[in-house]
């Protein structure tokens, strides 16, 4: 392959950015409909089997896959024993999750949601079949065909979704229409990578070597990341899940549109510099701060207009969500620098970092979930959520990344300004409450100070944005 890396990462980046954009716009009316016509106890019911679902991929493949994106040679090497390996574990796992489904959905308070839970695992077997082409397409920087492959996920599942919901499938036609796009878009994941089964003894011994720790790491990661369902879901049921839930889901917004790009560019460019520590470490730094430059107003903007725009959204049966948007706009700013920094670790090798930093944040979470679900129900969860990230996480990463020669002072200078920029754009929606009242138009002023409030800050680092297009290395 010949071009330089800024130049192939930048169209990458493009493409990702132009696929989480397509699939989040294009997709918006359908959710919008489905969450009319289900309503809270379908989607409570729903996300019940979501919660398994992500559990189980957050460990299926177990951490192997991620190796190709790193692997310092032709990843080609290595991919037929990743595809045997990840292939072997997703079946053993959704065989576990078969069994498991009855316990694991009565304790979550919703024992209808069992059929579910099993027909949406089927993800599951074909995420392990699929993963090896997509990290080469990611190594190989081909978002375009990633792109489509996503968009066909993305359309087909909704439209599906959609038409069962109609017919009152209830919670069933979310989980099938999901599987629908995953087994078509598969089919084009390989057509793009064409892939193969092998096994290698002494490269499945370095990967499971590299991906173990990982995977350890992913399942507290994800522990971490739906401890909070799991505890409203155990407390409240599945109506106050059902509010959370789409809460949780309309705060990730920002972090797919924005930091789901970034991670799938940054990291392949880290790795090409780790003959270059101190370049791959500015290269890490302004990449956090553009990341917060740009996602820091987005995110704060749920804070500020959280109930106006669940109840203009959704319809004002969905309301009680806005309780808990409130907070979760501020957690998705931190979660997407903290996913940033985790995407660093794993490409410097401190993969047994990571593992220590989740086990202390979901320690700390536990109880602060249990108590803050008690005092204040969804509300509640996410204060604490947003108390333990401050408090515990952002000072524990901030000691790890000192360690590995990362300029802490200069990393703070990069993450103010978009802090301090966040904080007038709550102010302003905040102000602009108090005397606009169509919901339609508090909305559009809203949004227009967190568009010139990233906007500004972008204008601020040029300098670093042309920084980062300079690099050059031959790939």
């Amino acid at each position: 392959m010949t071009g330089t890396l800024s130049r192939r990462a930048g169209r990458a980046l493009g493409w990702s950015l132009v696929n989480i954009l397509v699939a989040k716009v294009g997709t918006l009316a359908i959710g919008i409909a489905l969450a009319r016509i289900l309503g809270p106890e379908e989607f409570g019911v729903f996300a019940v089997a979501m919660v398994a679902l992500l559990a189980m991929l957050s460990f299926n493949e177990l951490g192997v896959s991620l190796a190709i994106v790193r692997w310092p040679g032709d990843p080609r090497e290595i991919a037929p024993t990743v595809m045997t390996c990840a292939t072997v574990s997703s079946l053993v796992v959704y065989a576990g999750c078969y069994l498991a489904a009855p316990s694991f959905a009565a304790a979550m308070g919703a024992p209808e949601a069992t059929g579910v839970v099993r027909l949406l695992a089927v993800n599951v077997i074909i995420a392990g079949l699929v993963i090896t082409p997509v990290a080469l397409l990611q190594r190989e920087f081909r978002q375009d065909r990633k792109m489509l492959a996503d968009q066909v996920n993305n359309w087909l599942g909704a439209f599906v979704s959609i038409g069962l919901a109609l017919l009152d499938f209830g919670a069933m036609s979310l989980a099938a229409g999901r599987l629908a796009g995953a087994a078509v878009s598969g089919v084009l994941f390989f057509a793009f990578a064409p892939m193969r089964f092998g096994f290698d003894a002494a490269k499945a011994r370095a990967l499971y070597a590299f991906g173990l720790p990982l995977a350890g790491s992913s399942i507290v990661f994800f522990a971490v990341a739906y401890v909070d369902q799991i505890v409203i879901g155990a407390s409240l049921g599945a109506v106050a899940l059902g509010y959370y839930s789409l809460a949780t889901n309309l705060s990730l917004w920002p972090h797919s549109i924005f930091s789901q790009p970034a991670r799938q560019v940054a990291p392949a460019v880290w790795a090409r510099l780790q003959d270059d520590p101190p370049a791959m470490r500015g290269a890490f730094t302004a990449h956090l701060g553009l990341l917060a430059a740009v996602t820091f107003p987005v995110c704060v903007l749920l804070t500020g207009t959280a109930e106006p725009l669940i109840g203009f959204v959704y319809g004002q049966a969905w309301l009680p969500a806005a309780d808990a948007l409130v907070w979760l706009g501020l957690l998705v700013a931190l979660r997407i620098l903290f996913d940033l920094v985790y995407d660093y670790f794993i490409t410097i090798g401190r993969t047994r970092v990571l593992f220590a930093i989740q086990v202390t944040w979901l320690v700390s979470l536990v109880p602060a979930m249990a108590l803050g679900v008690r005092l204040g129900g969804i509300s509640g969860a996410g204060a604490a959520q947003v108390a333990v990230a401050l408090l515990v996480v952002l000072p524990f990463y901030a000691v790890q990344l000192r360690r590995t020669g990362v300029d802490l002072a200069a990393l703070a200078r990069r993450l103010a300004v978009p802090a301090l920029a966040a904080a007038a754009v709550v102010g302003a929606c905040l102000v602009a409450g108090l005397f606009v009242t169509p919901d339609l138009l508090l909305l559009a002023l809203c949004g227009l100070a967190a568009a010139v409030a990233a906007g500004l800050l972008l204008l601020g680092m040029r300098d670093t944005i042309r920084g980062l297009k300079g690099m050059e290395a031959v790939s």
